[in-house]
Parts: structure tokens; C-alpha cells; sequence
């Protein structure tokens, strides 16, 4: 696959009305419409507390993952403050992720950062 069809979202916000009316819907419907083949989405920062205690942004993960949309998160941030396990039991991947989006970056897939 082109790494010009693959996107990585990352969504480092912990503005509810930003994941909902922009994060979560592009990569939602990046991969329902078929915009991009690959979509990842990283959990990064403050966005991975308001996550962690938010019920109704907690229901969009499953939604992502079922369209198969990668997600992931920063464990380096979920660490620091206290979400990791809460981020790791909705199926999150939470992984240190300054090598992978070094990686991503290399070799030229899109990244929107939110």
C-alpha cells in the first residue's frame, strides 16, 4: 500500500468539543468512506485524561476500531498522568511513540495533528 494512503491522526486536545466535532468524525468517517485505506489514531497528552474520564468519547473508540481504524496511545503521557490502564481496557494500544510517528514521518504518510 502507498504510504500516500495512509493518515495518522493525533489527537493531543483535551477539548471535548474538538475530539467530537473534528478528531473523532474525520476518522471515523476517513475510513467509512474510504478517503484513506490505513487511518491510525494516537491518543496523545491531555487528550489521553479527558479520555480516560469522559463516558461518552469512550464510546467512539470501539466505533473506530470496528471500522479498523488503529488506535493507539502515548504511555509516556498515559504514565505521567495515571490513564494508562483505564486507556490499555478499551483496547487501546499504549505504546512509547516517539519512535513510531519518527517512522511515520520517514516514510510520508499524512499526519493531522489535532
Amino acid at each position: 500500500m502507498d504510504n500516500q494512503e495512509k493518515l495518522v491522526v493525533i489527537w493531543t486536545s483535551r477539548d471535548r468539543d474538538v475530539a467530537l466535532q473534528m478528531a473523532f468524525l474525520y476518522t471515523i468517517n476517513s475510513k467509512l468512506r474510504g478517503w484513506w485505506e490505513d487511518v491510525t489514531f494516537v491518543v496523545w497528552g491531555p487528550s489521553a485524561k479527558i479520555l480516560s474520564i469522559d463516558e461518552e468519547l469512550q464510546l467512539f473508540i470501539p466505533k473506530m476500531q470496528e471500522e479498523g481504524v488503529k488506535v493507539k496511545a502515548c504511555r509516556k503521557c498515559a504514565d505521567n498522568l495515571g490513564v494508562t490502564e483505564k486507556l490499555e481496557n478499551m483496547g487501546i494500544e499504549v505504546i512509547y511513540m516517539g519512535e513510531p510517528l519518527t517512522e511515520y514521518l520517514k516514510e510520508g504518510r499524512k499526519v493531522l495533528t489535532i
